[in-house]
Order: structure tokens, then sequence, then C-alpha cells
């Protein structure tokens, strides 16, 4: 089956407008077609993002920047390249997920609330653990190439997050658009697109494995911040599909460091 060209231009813009800061037209329409091709689109539409941090691993190291200092800039980088969505996602999804036993108060807090304590320690933990994985990733001679590459490979856990059957916790708003409008097929399709990407970084520090390892207990990962959502919130948002980004990558590289 052939896609029609405005549904898949309109699904590049959602992707690349949302998940980037690169200025795209507004897509024509945003329906639930739409939105699905847009999360199997993901990996593809950061690659602007992916370029940026393997420019600055590479600036990093013609300077002598100290591996760590490369390794945070990196995160800024991406940070700023994504006006620090996922990180708010991820710190809301902490504080919701503690915040209360009632599904409704929780949703509340993720909605509307300040960053709490729950949610800052989350971004202080998953910035670190990304932070250190980075740092060993880097001193690689083909490190920045495989760093851009685990940037694309992360954002396949947008596809599995929003895969069909996965509820929504809220009806209004972007993510209830996005969550289970992806087909499993198209979910399956972007996790071994991934797992391609992953091999490629592996190959270039030394060794495929322990990125492509990396990659199925990303995926493990992401599946129990699913379910405990689900369990808690009656669904998910669109802040844990931040979450699941900012742990993602974190995971990736982290196995990436092990070569």
């Amino acid at each position: 089956m052939t896609l029609p060209r405005t549904t898949l231009r309109d699904a590049w813009l959602l992707a690349t407008g949302t998940l980037t800061v690169v200025r795209v037209p507004p897509p024509g329409r945003v329906d639930r077609s739409v939105a699905g091709l847009a999360m199997v689109l993901a990996p593809l539409a950061v690659m602007p993002l992916a370029a940026a941090a393997a420019a600055v691993v590479l600036v990093g190291g013609w300077i002598d920047l100290p591996p760590l200092a490369t390794a945070y800039a990196v995160l800024l980088t991406l940070a700023l390249g994504t006006r620090a969505f996922h990180w708010d996602g991820l710190a809301d999804t902490a504080d919701g997920l503690t915040a209360s036993y009632s599904p409704e108060r929780s949703l509340e807090v993720m909605r509307t609330g300040p960053v709490g304590p729950a949610g800052v320690v989350a971004v202080v933990l998953v910035a670190g653990l990304q932070a250190a994985g980075l740092t060993a990733v880097l001193r690689h001679e083909h490190g920045w190439w495989a760093i851009a590459l685990l940037v694309c490979a992360s954002r396949s856990s947008l596809a599995l997050a929003c895969v069909r059957g996965v509820p929504a916790a809220r009806a209004d708003g972007l993510g209830a658009t996005v969550i289970g409008a992806v087909p499993v097929v198209g979910t399956v399709a972007v996790l071994l697109v991934a797992g391609f990407a992953a091999g490629l970084a592996g190959h270039a520090l030394g060794s495929v494995w322990p990125p492509l390892v990396g990659l199925v207990v990303m995926a493990g990962v992401v599946v129990v911040l699913l379910l405990r959502c689900s369990r808690r919130l009656g669904g998910i948002t669109g802040d844990v599909l931040g979450a699941a980004v900012e742990v993602s990558f974190a995971v990736l590289v982290l196995a990436a460091a092990t070569v």
C-alpha cells in the first residue's frame, strides 16, 4: 500500500516540528494516520539533532575539552534542540507517579504542577547516567558517529510507546492523537531499523553486541514504563513519551559505554 504524498509530508512536518526546533510549516492535517506515521518517522526526523551532537563531540575533541564537559555540552545541545520537551515530560511523569494514588490527582499534577522533588531527582539521575555513558563513548575515535546513531535509535521508543493497544490517559492533547496510533508492523519495522543503527554504532566503537543488547533492554524498560503508567494513570500521556525518550537514550549510551 502506497501512502499518499500529502500524508507522508504532513507526518514528516509533524515529527520534525514536534521533536526538534527546526522551523517547518505546520502540517495540513493532523489525524491518527498522520500522527502514527510521524512517530514511525521520529528516528529520521531527529537527524539534525544527531548531526549537532556529533559536531559538538568533534569540536570538543579539536579544542581538547575534557570528555565529561563535552558530554554535558552534547546534552545541552540535545535539550536546546528539543526545547527540553522530553526532559519536561520526564519530570512531570516522575512527579505524577509519586504525587498520589489517585489517577485524577496524578494527571492534574502532570498537567499543571511545578516540578517537584521526584521530577528533579529523575532529571538529575537520568542526565547523570547519560553524561556518564557519553563520556565513555566519545573517548573512542569514532564516538561522534556512534553518538549520532544512538540519538536516532533512542527515538524508536516513540513508536513502541505509541503502538496500538496502548491506552491514552486523556482524551485531549497531542498525546491522545499519537498514542495507540502506530500499527504493530510499524513498530516492529522501526525497532529493526533502530537495531541496524545500534549495530552500526557498535561497529564504530569496536563491538556490535553491547548496543544491540542495549536496544533490547531499552525496549524492556519502555514496556515496564508503559505498564506502570497504564496501571497508575489509566493510560499514558505525552509526558510519558518524553520520559521514554530520555530513559531510552540513557540505556543506549550506557550499553555502548561497555564496549
